[in-house]
């Protein structure tokens, strides 16, 4: 293929914007199959993150480092996708939650609901330790900016007409949102580990719709397939 036909801009973009679509099924499904095989681990009780600690926490915690530095990737490709301050927006948020994950990585949470096995006897376990404040700083974080985001996307969307997919996303940034706050308010109950599951879904659905649109916004990277200017 002669270099003039393809348009390596346009496939860098891509493939930075493709990693938005991954990082959702990759930390979900990695991160179920950790906690079907942790012993002591109860996905009716805990949050995932508590897979972090223990003999096998490195594990969970490469997850969410990989899992981050796919959402930097994808944000990136926001930028590069969209030049303009909606991009901006988009892409700003979604880095930050990039950001907020690999943070949470560092700062570990503490030991809750019997979890790791052991750890009632564990002062931590019923104190909040700096870095467990700062773990769920950081969460609280990265899920306001990834709310924030979705509503960023929502007027993008609404600008091309898409006010199906502007709602969707707006509904989704209200899950998000919602979710995590009474997730984190009744951490303590079953509710509260099932509120945050929904905002952990919530968040990466958006993610890999709005990612997908962007790759669908981006010319595609053979001049030769480009039957008209992209949308927008």
């Amino acid at each position: 293929m002669a270099r003039a036909e393809l348009d390596g801009s346009a496939a860098v973009t891509r493939s930075l914007l493709g990693w938005g679509v991954v990082a959702g099924p990759f930390y979900v499904v990695l991160g179920l199959a950790l906690a079907l095989t942790r012993p002591g681990f109860e996905l009716s009780h805990h949050a995932l993150s508590l897979l972090m600690l223990g003999e096998h926490g490195w594990l969970q915690r490469t997850n969410l480092v990989l899992t981050g530095l796919m959402v930097l990737a994808a944000a990136l490709g926001a930028a590069r996708a969209l030049r303009d301050g909606r991009g901006l927006a988009i892409a700003t948020t979604t880095a930050i939650y990039g950001l907020a994950l690999l943070a949470s990585a560092v700062a570990l949470p503490d030991p809750a609901a019997g979890f790791p096995p052991g750890s009632a006897d564990v002062p931590t376990a019923t104190t909040i330790s700096t870095h467990g404040l700062l773990h769920i700083v950081f969460g609280a974080l990265g899920f306001l900016a990834l709310a924030v985001g979705t509503f960023a996307e929502a007027t993008w969307r609404a600008s091309l007409g898409e006010r199906g997919a502007a709602r969707r996303s707006r509904l989704l940034g209200a899950v998000v949102l919602v979710g995590f706050l009474a997730g984190a308010a009744l951490a303590q109950l079953v509710i509260g580990t099932l509120l945050l599951w929904v905002a952990v879904l919530a968040g990466f659905a958006w993610l890999a719709l709005a990612t997908a649109r962007l790759y669908a916004h981006v010319p595609h990277p053979l001049y030769a397939r480009r039957s008209a200017p992209a949308a927008g």
